[in-house]
């Protein structure tokens, strides 16, 4: 009976320690680079966007020839992006900037957002309406060694300077 409960712990010890061993060995598991991307984009424009924090535009977020593609002509380079949005922060107040998915594959993702804010400052030029804008678009990034290198943005032109009342309501 002794010898019996001696060899059951023998081998109750010897598998825990193989288990342990086993275990041991494995390698943790990799981090999720299309993750990473995503935790990384959400935060600088949060950042940008909520936080008014020009200075996330910088050579650790964005590549130094990050291109954001809008009409009529591209934007290239973080100087430029930088004074692009800063058009956003200037030219409306209470800024709520919501991302409502975010996904991506490789070196892509896609954006779905929700900007809102109060027209009461010159945004490209238009002098303040007081109105308030709600709207909703998609873009499309690029990433580069996990910094933001291409973004492409779609959103209702139209509707945005209907609510602004720019253009008159469709009938």
């Amino acid at each position: 009976m002794k010898q019996r409960s001696i060899l059951q712990l023998f081998f109750g010890t010897m598998t825990v320690t193989f288990i342990l061993i086993f275990t041991a060995c494995t390698a943790p598991p990799k981090a999720d680079p299309v993750e990473a991307n995503i935790k990384m984009y959400s935060h600088v424009w949060d950042e940008i966007m909520n936080k008014g924090k020009l200075d996330m535009f910088n050579d650790s977020n964005f590549t130094k020839d990050v291109v954001m593609h809008v009409s009529p002509t591209d934007i290239v380079g973080i100087d430029s992006a930088r004074a692009y949005y800063a058009n956003f922060l200037t030219g409306f107040s209470n800024i709520q900037f919501t991302i409502k998915d975010i996904f991506g594959q490789g070196d892509k993702l896609v954006k779905h957002w929700n900007f809102k804010g109060t027209h009461t400052g010159v945004f490209f030029g238009m002098p303040a309406t007081g109105k308030t804008l709600n709207i909703d678009g998609t873009t499309l990034v690029r990433m580069s060694g996990g910094k933001i290198a291409e973004e492409r943005d779609f959103m209702d032109n139209l509707d945005m300077m209907t609510q602004l009342g720019l253009m008159p309501a469709a009938q």
